[in-house]
Formats: C-alpha cells, structure tokens, sequence
C-alpha cells in the first residue's frame, strides 16, 4: 500500500484537476442546449454525467495497473482491436448515425468502437515502435510500420472518416517521434496525395458529401456547409464578450445542427465570446503542456510514446474541431476532446488520461 501512496503522489495533479474543469464546462454547455427558460437535467446530461463518473473509475483503475503489462498482450489486443471493430456489422447490434455505421446498441446507451480502439491503437504502436524505431531510416522499415497500422485504420476508414483521420494522425506523431527518415517520409506522403483521387472513389457517399462541401464552400446546399455557415454566424455574433450563457440566438433558435457534439465550441463562442474561446483553448494548452512534460521524462521509450501518441490523438482532435467550426477542416464528426456530449468519447478520453498518469507516476518509481 506504500508502494502506491508513494507512486500517487507523484502523479500529476494538474492533469487530474483539468478533467473536472473540462466536466464543468461540459456540463453547463450541453445544459445550455437544452436550456428553455430554466436549466433542464435532461438525458444526455444524464448519460454524460454517467460517462464521467465511469471515466474517473476508470483513471483510478488504470493508475493501480502497470502500463507496461500491456506489452505482454500484444497479439491479443491486436486481434482483440479489429474483431471490436467488426462488431457494428453485427446484424440487430450494429446501428448507423449520421450515413456512418460505426456504433453498437448496448441497449441503455450506443457505443461507438472506434472510440476505445484509438486507445489500444495507441499501445500497440508504441510496443511495435519501442521494438522496431531503428527501423525507420529505410522505406522498408516505413512500410512495415505502415503495414502494422493500415489493418485497424482502413476498417475505421470504412466506417468513420473522422475516426481513421484521428488514428492516421496518431501513427505520424508517434512515428515522428521514433525517429523516422524525413526524406523518406516526405517521398512516401507525396504518394500518398497522389491517391487521394484513388481513394476517394472508395468512399462512402456521406463521407464523399463532406469533402465536397469543404471544396465547395459557397454551396450551402451541401449539409456540411450549412453547418458551417451558421457556426461561423454564431462564432462571429458572440464578439469578444458573448451573449450571456444561456442567451446565444443561433443556438436557441436551432439554427446550429449537432449542438451538443460537433458544435459545442459554436455555442461556447457564441454565448462567452473570443474570451470564453481562448480561455478554453489556453486549458487545452497546459494539458498538452503536462502530458509533453510526461513523455519526455519518461523512464522508458515505450512509455514515452504512449504519451506522446495521445499528444497526437488529442492534439488533433482539438485542433480539427475548432477548426471546421470556423470552415478551415472539413467537417468530420470529430468531437471536442472532454467537451462534446459522448459517452463513449468521454470514456475513451479518460482512460487515455489514466494511461498517461500511469506513466507518469512511473517516471518516479520508488523501489522499497
């Protein structure tokens, strides 16, 4: 028991407080979208609330379990990640949303797969990387890392566009990260532009929708483009102070679709202004902040990685939503890291934070 009071005190309390705050924000804004004349502590504030209460659980959980265990278990969890995600084809348990079939009826609630799978994905290619990182100064060490990964990502590919982007942008970071080749990288990412064109014919109609819409922004026909120009309405009628909460026009009169997920970074503009914005961008700024200060003190490469591919999927995922609530990404699906109304995302995103505190509670190990 000493053991684990001495490795919890060296756990990083600022990343065990940010995830409340985050939960606060949560909330009130999700609150926000439901509100009509009085705060409403509707069903989905209900499911998130459950979902964060798990997610703590969770981080407790995963604080108590060296992460290193999961080294042993690779294959399993390898083939354990794939059959996971072939689970929505499942006939009666696999549902659609939005054009995509990437979620699973557990009856009180959906699950989406791909959400819990950017986590292992994760662990995997930091064992796979920890054993194979003097490899990435060839093409034939590039494509065996890519070899590695294409499994899982194509099969969220064909279910969920934002997913495999967010898992396409963990496996560069991290790759980045091992140490590989610039240049050969550089020659192996021209042709993977060169394909685009290719790949985009293999694409499902609703993820094709999107692209167009970001190609073609002045076509408000196109429902991505609705989306956004009516974010971009609310992001600009907040100003620098906002509307007040509760009061943004764009949000209570529905003119902004998937409030509550996509678009909650809209309403939190529009209702607290640039200020609100910032504020919330500068929280996201020492998260990331702690968890680079983690990976890189480390003890081992392979938990180093760890954090530094949550880096990747975070990053991203933050960068990505913001981003094409203002036209500047195409719109994806991606949802607002801790924000967003989710279960499964919020699960996911603490246990990616119990994995980070965990190797971070090592980088000090005492030994008795």
């Amino acid at each position: 028991m000493n053991y684990f009071l001495t490795l919890f005190r060296n756990t990083d309390k600022v990343l065990l407080i940010l995830p409340l705050v985050f939960a606060a924000i949560s909330i009130l804004m999700i609150g926000s979208t439901a509100y009509d004349g009085e705060f409403i502590f509707n069903r989905d504030l209900k499911v998130q609330s459950a979902a964060y209460i798990l997610g703590f659980i969770a981080v407790f959980v995963i604080l108590f379990i060296d992460y290193r265990i999961f080294q042993k278990y690779e294959k399993f969890l390898y083939v354990a990640s794939v059959l996971f995600l072939l689970t929505v084809y499942i006939p009666g348990l696999g549902v659609e949303h939005f054009g995509a079939r990437s979620w699973i009826n557990l009856g009180v609630t959906d699950l989406q797969p791909s959400e819990l799978v950017k986590i292992s994905f994760v662990l995997l290619f930091a064992n796979y990387l920890s054993r194979n990182h003097d490899t990435l100064r060839s093409y034939k060490g590039v494509f065996m890392a890519a070899l590695y990964g294409a499994p899982i990502i194509l099969i969220v590919l064909k279910e969920d566009l934002g997913g495999a982007i967010v898992l396409a942008s963990i496996w560069v970071t991290m790759l980045f990260y091992a140490g590989v080749d610039g240049k050969i990288f550089a020659k192996l990412s021209g042709l993977f532009l060169l394909a685009i064109p290719v790949i985009y014919r293999f694409m499902a109609q609703h993820q094709k929708v999107r692209i167009d819409a970001f190609l073609h922004p002045d076509n408000l026909s196109l429902p991505g483009n609705y989306q956004v120009w009516h974010s971009k309405v609310a992001i600009g009628s907040g100003g620098f102070f906002g509307k007040g909460l509760f009061m943004g026009t764009q949000k209570e009169l529905k003119f902004l679709p998937v409030q509550k997920s996509d678009f909650i970074f809209s309403v939190i503009v529009e209702e607290l202004g640039m200020l609100g914005g910032l504020a919330l961008i500068s929280l996201y700024t020492l998260f990331l902040y702690r968890i680079i200060k983690i990976a890189r003190a480390a003890k081992e490469f392979y938990g180093s990685l760890i954090a530094i591919g949550f880096i990747g999927m975070f990053g991203f995922q933050i960068f990505e939503n913001i981003a094409m609530t203002m036209g500047i990404m195409p719109v994806t699906g991606i949802t607002l890291p801790f924000i967003s109304y989710g279960g499964s995302s919020i699960v996911s995103n603490m246990i990616a934070l119990g994995l980070i505190l965990n190797v971070g509670m090592r980088n000090k190990e005492i030994n008795f």
